[in-house]
């Protein structure tokens, strides 16, 4: 895992200076050694500049640094990431007669681009964003891997006399330091993802002129700058008829994906809450591995949210050697601004795994492996239940109960928009007339249910005169992604689908990468895997999905060896106690930021409807939750922490 940035442009020294800041930047992502390479120009004086910083997991001699040169076809990439059956490539081009000088995982990748062209990245499984540069063709190739799990952002150039036509980096901060961008201005549709989902859903970002490169694609460009084009190599297929695949075949893919994950030359540790999936996790890495396995759980005072004593049970189940790790209050609040910004794009999540992992880090790890993503994959989260059941009462009336269309009705006679200093809830049963009315929609419907606030509430936020509420919350290219990928699927695998998109791709995925690298410290996911995905995702639902909730298929290959009583009992996430802590100790920074008009209305929110909402939270107001004032002051924090206003 590392940190990777490049400049396509003219060969000069205020592109390298620019080079130099973002690498600099990033220097957190990859504390080990930082490298740079400058391709030979063209006629006009431009090539690819690519930079590069290393945290050293594979391969820790000097034959692993970057940025590499292939020795056979001079290909040279920068990488982040990891691919996890880089043994099983090497083996394949060592049958075609190649040899390597480094153990690790990027000279077999590189090679295989350098012989085999764009159509090797269809070889790779793991977790990677890279740029190859092809000396013969002068072509720059970015990738992003199918999942998304390691971000790469991507700036254009609309200025011809810049010297620069594209740029990218593993941060949207490093694109940022780069000085490239002049004035960075703030996009307003992600203040209006911000406000409806509470963070920014790309291929958006929070700065205008910015983009990710969505997962499973590629970028070919020429270092003349022009565009060759972007495709995707791998997506979400229509979902083929329920195939047959014995549990024992489906608890092999699932025990070799751990063991794959666990290659490292460096100390490993494992994330381990009272859940599931982490539980699985680190059952199935303590089976695969020779070595001991430590875990990590983090604690906390307020007993309601402290999953400890469950973790504590389960690492001795398991024979783990086992960490708490306690934070307090006064802990988060110290370490509060160190906190925010670990946060790469504004989001009200992530927090939680920046403690964890700065903790693992401290205690002499560099990788960690964590259990996300299989709610996601197996239908864990409360919307596979509630969806299909709402979707069922909206598209058949009469299926709906009298109490529950008379609240309807009485709330949607509700009057929101108002000028005084009341505050309608903002809960899922404040959005049921929305709800019910998308009812045909299942991603309305999925949008309606996760989002922050009122679509009402939501234009009394936003200055109007700068953004508008966003159609659903999503921008164009993610919405028509979903509904291609959710066609023709039922409820369950559609729901699913949107899960893996957005809760896991968009959120979870991306601030975890940031939170994680803020501490140098490499986490590792083995249930997200596109080999994974496939192989469950042409299971019938009644063996995926049932019974609803239980993730009973994972309990079963994964927990094995472990008592069933260790896990009975409610679900609950992995979440800070951020309710109590925000009308304590960070009540004074908070009541600071958003009672000041001049520190809310550059980020294009109206300064009133946000005064109007803390004032409701304080007071105890019913249906205004923790999560909505914390996403409007992160947000507000971060555009005046990076100078990125309207």
């Amino acid at each position: 895992m590392c940190g990777i940035a490049g400049i396509v442009g003219r060969l000069d020294e205020a592109n390298r200076a620019a080079l130099q800041r973002m690498n600099s930047a990033m220097l957190h992502r990859g504390p080990d050694a930082g490298g740079a390479w400058v391709s030979e120009p063209d006629d006009q004086g431009w090539g690819v500049l690519l930079g590069h910083r290393r945290l050293s997991i594979l391969d820790l001699s000097p034959a692993g640094a970057q940025p590499m040169v292939d020795p056979v076809t001079g290909h040279v990439i920068v990488f982040n990431g990891e691919i996890f059956n880089f043994h099983e490539l090497r083996g394949r081009l060592e049958a075609e007669g190649q040899e390597f000088r480094s153990t690790g995982d990027t000279a077999v990748m590189l090679r295989a681009l350098g012989l085999h062209g764009p159509d090797a990245v269809n070889w790779l499984r793991g977790m990677f964003a890279f740029a190859c540069w092809d000396p013969s063709q002068r072509r720059l190739l970015l990738a992003r891997d199918p999942l998304g799990i390691k971000p790469l952002y991507v700036a254009r150039s609309s200025d011809p006399n810049a010297g620069w036509s594209l740029a990218f980096a593993s941060e949207l901060r490093a694109l940022l330091a780069s000085g490239l961008l002049g004035t960075p201005r703030l996009d307003p549709q992600a203040v209006s993802s911000v406000i409806w989902n509470g963070f920014v859903v790309g291929p958006d970002c929070a700065v205008k002129g910015v983009n990710l490169l969505p997962p499973g694609h590629v970028i070919e460009l020429h270092a003349s700058g022009n565009e060759m084009h972007q495709r995707e190599f791998w997506s979400i297929a229509k979902r083929p008829p329920g195939r047959t695949m014995s549990e024992d075949d489906l608890a092999a893919i699932i025990e070799e994906g751990t063991r794959l994950h666990l290659a490292s030359d460096v100390p490993l540790a494992v994330f381990l809450s009272g859940g599931v999936d982490s539980a699985a996790t680190a059952n199935l890495a303590r089976r695969a591995s020779q070595d001991p396995i430590h875990t990590f759980t983090l604690a906390f005072e307020e007993q309601e949210f402290n999953e400890a004593p469950f973790a504590r049970k389960i690492a001795a189940a398991i024979g783990t050697q086992h960490h708490e790790v306690l934070l307090s209050e006064e802990h988060f609040v110290e370490g509060l601004e160190t906190a925010l910004d670990s946060l790469d794009q504004p989001t009200f999540d992530g927090l939680n795994a920046y403690y964890l992992s700065k903790a693992i880090r401290e205690a002499g790890f560099t990788v960690a492996l964590s259990g996300t993503g299989g709610d996601e994959l197996f239908g864990g989260y409360p919307s596979y239940r509630d969806l299909p059941t709402l979707q069922r009462w909206s598209m058949r009336s009469s299926w709906v109960p009298s109490d529950l269309r008379v609240a309807a009705a009485r709330m949607a006679t509700w009057p929101l928009r108002r000028t005084d200093a009341a505050v309608p809830p903002q809960t899922r049963w404040a959005k049921l007339p929305d709800m019910v009315r998308h009812g045909d929609d299942l991603l309305a419907l999925y949008q309606h249910a996760y989002a922050l606030f009122l679509p009402e509430f939501q234009g009394e936020l936003l200055d109007r005169n700068f953004a508008e509420p966003s159609a659903l919350g999503l921008p164009i290219e993610m919405r028509q992604q979903l509904l291609v990928e959710t066609k023709g699927r039922s409820p369950l695998s559609a729901i699913s689908v949107m899960e893996q998109r957005m809760f896991l791709g968009e959120r979870l995925l991306r601030d975890n990468d940031a939170a994680s690298m803020a501490s140098s410290l490499e986490q590792r996911l083995p249930l997200v895997d596109q080999v994974l995905f496939d192989s469950v995702d042409g299971l019938p639902d009644s063996v995926r999905y049932s019974p609803l909730g239980r993730k009973a298929i994972l309990r079963r290959i994964g927990l094995r060896g472990l008592d069933a009583a260790l896990f009975e009992r409610p679900k609950s996430g992995f979440v800070l106690p951020f309710d109590r802590w925000i009308r304590r100790g960070l009540k004074s920074a908070m009541d600071e930021t958003l009672r000041d008009p001049q520190a809310v209305a550059p980020v294009g929110l109206n300064p009133s409807a946000v005064e109007r909402l803390w004032r409701a939270f304080v007071d105890g107001a019913p249906g205004i939750y923790w999560s909505r004032v914390w996403a409007i002051f992160v947000l507000v924090r971060w555009c005046h922490r990076n100078r990125v206003f309207r």
